[in-house]
């Protein structure tokens, strides 16, 4: 039987510091219309249910903000691509803030809780803080320190609260009570902006980190079949999409947390192609547009867009 794709839109942005990515489908969606392009009549979708009111919540968790309502977030996103895969879809979710992600990595394990999962964080930032660590408080800086079951107590710098504690375990065993994924089988493209408690982190697990610099000096295939060689016992792979892994300045600001020398776009596409190729990728997450930051108009949901059209035909080809 076939796999096709079916689009899972999850409007949340309560992991983040700024507010409005909760927009950036609806502005990618815009984007399609612009261009006079069908892609979402092409798919079927499924909305998830989001808390964002939780916003205006006073927030008890200093190091963990709104950590109850992501918790809830990700489970509903965990089980939304629980569902569609079982169902033998394909996941293509669009999201939010990055938080989300761990919900997605949940939902792929609940359903196949005895296989390598292999990750490929194509991102600015490493995402590896845990409440103990982090100077923000924003969880969409820590959804693999939760995938990864890794709280960096080392690094330890904030004194959380019980309730805190018990939420950041919730959150670690979502889909399964288990850690999720190895270091060894996460992989970061374009990760340029950490903190010091990241890059210990990074340095302790091995962690590979392919820059913007590297992939252009080695050569985007080269980089790209290194990386699958080393993800080569993995069962299974998920990629994740944040936009600010493209460069701010030649892309856009319309993201929360814009880093500049970043990818371009068609290298984000041909990294991403590579890697459905190898016929291992389950799924697929877009995260992190927000049209409310954008100074070019709809330039990061048009540039997202081009990215998600490119390369779901590609994924087209490669999941039958």
């Amino acid at each position: 039987m076939e796999r096709a794709i079916k689009l899972i839109k999850n409007r949340s942005d309560i992991g983040a510091g700024t507010r409005g990515s909760d927009m950036g489908i609806d502005a990618i969606e815009i984007a399609a219309i612009n261009k006079k392009s069908d892609y979402f009549n092409l798919f079927p979708f499924e909305d998830v249910k989001t808390h964002n009111e939780s916003i205006y919540d006073k927030n008890r968790n200093t190091f963990a903000k709104r950590i109850e309502h992501v918790v809830e977030q990700c489970t509903r996103v965990s089980y939304a691509v629980k569902h569609n895969l079982e169902a033998n879809y394909f996941p293509i979710v669009l999201s939010g803030d990055h938080s989300s992600a761990l919900g997605t990595i949940s939902g792929i394990k609940a359903v196949y809780p005895t296989k390598t999962l292999g990750v490929v964080w194509i991102d600015a930032h490493a995402d590896l803080h845990s409440p103990y660590t982090s100077p923000s408080g924003n969880i969409h800086g820590m959804p693999l320190s939760a995938a990864l079951g890794n709280d960096n107590l080392d690094c330890k710098i904030n004194a959380i609260t019980p309730e805190t504690v018990q939420h950041w375990e919730d959150m670690k065993n979502i889909g399964v009570k288990a850690t999720k994924i190895k270091p060894e089988n996460l992989i970061y493209f374009g990760v340029r902006d950490t903190e010091e408690a990241e890059d210990s982190q990074i340095d302790k697990l091995k962690i590979r980190n392919y820059k913007v610099d590297e992939v252009r000096y080695r050569g985007l295939q080269t980089c790209v079949d290194e990386a699958l060689t080393k993800l080569a016992n993995c069962d299974l792979i998920y990629i994740s999409f944040d936009v600010d892994s493209m460069d701010c300045d030649m892309v856009s600001y319309g993201t929360g947390t814009p880093v500049p020398k970043g990818f371009d776009e068609n290298e984000v596409i041909a990294i991403i192609n590579q890697i459905v190729k190898s016929k291992k990728v389950v799924c697929l997450e877009v995260v992190e547009v927000n049209p409310l930051l954008d100074t070019k108009g709809n330039k990061m949901a048009e540039t997202a867009f081009e990215v998600l059209e490119q390369v779901t035909e590609t994924i087209d080809l490669w999941i039958a």
